[in-house]
């Protein structure tokens, strides 16, 4: 397992401590994972980074370096609520589909085992929540996720990137309470 931090540690400029929210983007190769900061001036991104499991392992074992690495980023964290994209099917490939559906099994029982609200987001709504349409590209969501961070750059990997827009989609759906 290896957990990177492309966009490790990007301050918080407002010292209080803001509600914290984790955007899950599985897959059994790279998960991409963003912890999002609720502050008074908006949406800040603490943590971006992912998850990789070693394609020389069995099934078992990818699965538990995903959710290990993920238990990982929920400790040090400590999310009050997750936001994990919903897995689509793939009629030409059902294999990816349920190898998709275990990873996220995993993601959730980390989430469960620490009593973290989970709301999942199809590639539609995360789509539409962001650009306003639920056909927009990845290029239009990258660019909306910058925009929304007031970032120099788009995110990477894309799977950084893909996790920041799920975090954003429940940064902007659902309000806690302080």
């Amino acid at each position: 397992m290896t957990v990177e931090n492309p966009q490790s540690e990007i301050e918080n400029p407002n010292s209080e401590l803001p509600e914290r929210i984790l955007g899950i983007d599985p897959s059994l190769t790279c998960t991409g994972y963003a912890v999002i900061e609720r502050t008074s001036r908006g949406p800040v991104l603490k943590e971006g980074g992912v998850v990789r499991s070693d394609a020389d392992k069995t099934l078992a074992q990818r699965i538990c370096e995903i959710a290990v690495g993920l238990r990982e980023v929920i400790e040090q964290y400590q999310p009050k609520a997750v936001a994990i994209e919903q897995v689509y099917a793939m009629p030409d490939n059902p294999q990816t589909t349920i190898k998709m559906a275990h990873v996220r099994g995993a993601i959730l029982m980390q989430a469960a085992e620490r009593e973290i609200p989970v709301l999942d987001y199809s590639p539609r709504e995360i789509k539409k929540l962001l650009t306003g349409s639920g056909r927009a590209g990845k290029e239009q969501v990258q660019f909306a996720v910058q925009r929304e961070l007031g970032l120099k750059s788009i995110l990477e990997p894309n799977d950084v990137a893909d996790a920041t827009a799920v975090a954003l989609c429940l940064y902007h759906s659902v309000k806690f309470a302080a």
